[in-house]
């Protein structure tokens, strides 16, 4: 699939594409069951201490949490203010850095994190998220998903579970304080490597972007999904 994050023309409709794919998957999922908590399958899951993993963290909670000083969030919106063109990426009208560079400083994002057991950290969940492709109003039913949460000193740390291969994978990754970036990979795998604005991840769907070992950059959308009934 080839959806590199190009300057969008019709701004509208992308974003009428996205409020579309966002009420298409939560029905899916009203209407199939909540997916099963396919964290409790990470072997040191008790000592992560979150009881609410599908918590929205609202741009407040993140900045109390996180010892950074944020005061603005800084706007990632891949294919409007954040855009590739040519061989450069840009953020307004200003180009910022070349495609491979910008890929690069997001793997050295990834380089930063910490080597802190989970257990000797405190963690604020940031939710659970359906994965798709962006600017499509409707799709194929939701298969990837992300279970997030970040620490006090800007560790982001979750799972990733692939439901049509029943896989579950730790991933790992940081906050970028000077960029408010963030990104993350599979724990021991050096890409792919997904990444969005901090602020991002306090709304209801978040594009982000997932930049591959050949060089090649993708645009998804990351759909918070809402907490199931209790007792589901």
């Amino acid at each position: 699939m080839s959806n590199r994050p190009v300057n969008i023309a019709n701004r509208q409709e992308w974003h009428s594409n996205r409020v579309a794919r966002r009420n298409d998957i939560h029905d899916y999922m009203r209407h199939h069951g909540p997916i099963r908590d396919f964290w409790t399958d990470h072997p040191g899951w008790a000592a992560w201490r979150i009881s609410q993993p599908y918590h929205w963290a609202t741009w407040g909670a993140v900045t109390d949490w996180v010892g950074y000083g944020w005061t603005e969030p800084h706007d990632y919106a891949y294919g409007e203010n954040v855009y590739y063109q040519d061989d450069s990426v840009y953020y307004g009208d200003q180009v910022v850095s070349t495609a491979q560079d910008y890929a690069l400083q997001a793997e050295h994002i990834v380089q930063q994190t910490p080597e802190t057991a989970a257990a000797d950290a405190a963690w604020l969940p940031l939710g659970v998220f359906a994965l798709t492709a962006d600017g499509q109003a409707t799709g194929p039913s939701p298969s990837l998903f992300l279970q997030l949460a970040i620490s006090k000193e800007g560790v982001i740390a979750g799972t990733f579970y692939n439901a049509t291969t029943n896989m579950t994978q730790t991933i790992e990754g940081m906050a970028d304080k000077a960029t408010q970036r963030v990104a993350w990979s599979v724990q021991g795998q050096s890409w792919p490597i997904m990444e969005t604005g901090i602020a991002k991840l306090t709304e209801d769907s978040s594009p982000a972007l997932i930049h591959f070992a050949d060089g090649q950059t993708q645009q998804w959308l990351m759909v918070r999904l809402e907490e199931p009934p209790s007792g589901s």
